[in-house]
């Protein structure tokens, strides 16, 4: 079961996956209650807590990458076009998507000692939010789905907030795409560097 997956093996496990059906391995509660525990025990500096999450199925997935088609093709940078644009008819394809926001305001219920430090140091909102990002991605992946993690903000940061009543405190992250895998994930890539990546002193070394 899903549920007894090792934690490195779940790691290991979760791929970027693009040719995605419009089904699911589990029912839509499942997935709701996925992100649900995963916004409830991400780690954030000060227990901060200022991820949101959106989860958009069926019709408004569809409207949600109908828009990125509309609208990204006018408004992203030529240079970009190549990468962004020939790919949303797969997103369309998929099940569904999560929106992954970070609402700053967050910081105003901690003690006042601590916001300076959000001012100071702005990537603890950041940290957070790949945190969660990567806790839901895995998650997913370990009951079957297939995913991709997305940045088609901000072009399509206007059509969400206007859509779903989004406060305006809350900005837009990543969308991460999921559905029933229809093919793998494609040859796997170098492990590069790691012959530089780790270094260590002192421990029992063998």
């Amino acid at each position: 079961m899903a549920s007894t997956t090792p934690f490195l093996t779940a790691i290991a496990s979760r791929r970027s996956i693009y040719t995605l059906t419009n089904t699911s391995p589990i029912s839509d509660s499942r997935i709701i209650s996925i992100v649900h525990e995963a916004l409830k025990y991400c780690p954030s500096a000060f227990n901060v807590r200022s991820s949101r999450c959106i989860i958009l199925f069926d019709a408004d997935h569809t409207a949600l990458w109908d828009n990125a088609a509309l609208i990204t093709p006018k408004d992203a940078p030529k240079q970009l076009h190549d990468l962004l644009v020939p790919r949303i008819d797969l997103f369309r394809a998929a099940h569904g998507t999560v929106l992954f926001f970070d609402d700053a305001t967050a910081t105003d219920l901690l003690p006042a000692a601590f916001i300076p430090l959000f001012d100071e140091y702005p990537e603890l909102h950041e940290h957070a939010a790949g945190m969660l990002q990567f806790i839901v991605w895995t998650a997913l992946a370990a009951e079957g789905l297939g995913c991709n993690l997305q940045h088609y903000q901000p072009y399509i940061t206007p059509y969400v907030m206007d859509k779903y009543n989004v406060p305006e405190t809350w900005k837009l992250k990543a969308q991460l795409v999921f559905g029933t895998p229809a093919a793998g994930p494609g040859e796997e890539k170098p492990r590069t560097h790691l012959e530089v990546a780790l270094r260590t002193y002192g421990g029992d070394q063998v």
